[in-house]
């Protein structure tokens, strides 16, 4: 019996629809359809190859925008699975000024996922508690930002004092 045989009929894994064996693919959800009464798929040849099984295809369209952020590659990776478990698929970048090679694994990095991925993405970080802070608990005040350029402005001064002086015992 060939593994082809019209007898057998098909059907789609994610909405159980059955089809004839002229169809490949599930004109609704778009997935490749099975052997009905197949239970057991094949075994994941490697980890690249489980990692795919993982990923819904619907959250996998659109340009990549930024969902989260974590303090260093080991965080970044926690979230980076966190996502793959609900089928987002995402992919780690350093963030902007941090892409030296010399940090390694240190340094911020930014999770970026598909657009279509990404409110399922915030929902999933929502969940676990891990979703991004408003941008509001980062604005500088102002009290800070004089504190900050006061001790830029002391700095410079005490520089400049030092170089005078400097200056003075040598000539």
């Amino acid at each position: 019996m060939s593994a082809e045989a019209p007898s057998e009929v098909l059907a789609c894994p994610d909405c159980g629809r059955g089809f004839t064996a002229e169809e490949r693919f599930c004109p609704d959800c778009r997935m490749p359809l099975v052997f009905a009464g197949v239970e057991s798929p094949e075994p994941a040849r490697d980890a690249a190859h489980e990692h795919a099984r993982k990923i819904r295809p619907e959250f996998a369209r659109g340009d990549l925008v930024r969902v989260a952020g974590g303090r260093n590659q080991a965080e970044a990776e926690l979230i980076q699975n966190l996502l793959l478990e609900e089928g987002v698929p995402s992919m780690l970048r350093r963030s902007a000024g941090f892409d030296v090679p010399d940090f390694l694994a240190a340094g911020p990095r930014d999770i970026l996922v598909p657009a279509s991925g990404a409110p399922a993405a915030l929902d999933a970080l929502q969940e676990a508690d891990m979703a991004p802070t408003d941008e509001e608990e980062y604005r500088v005040s102002g009290r800070h930002a004089m504190l900050v350029l006061g001790g830029i402005v002391l700095g410079g001064l005490l520089a400049a004092l030092i170089a005078w002086t400097m200056l003075q015992a040598v000539g």
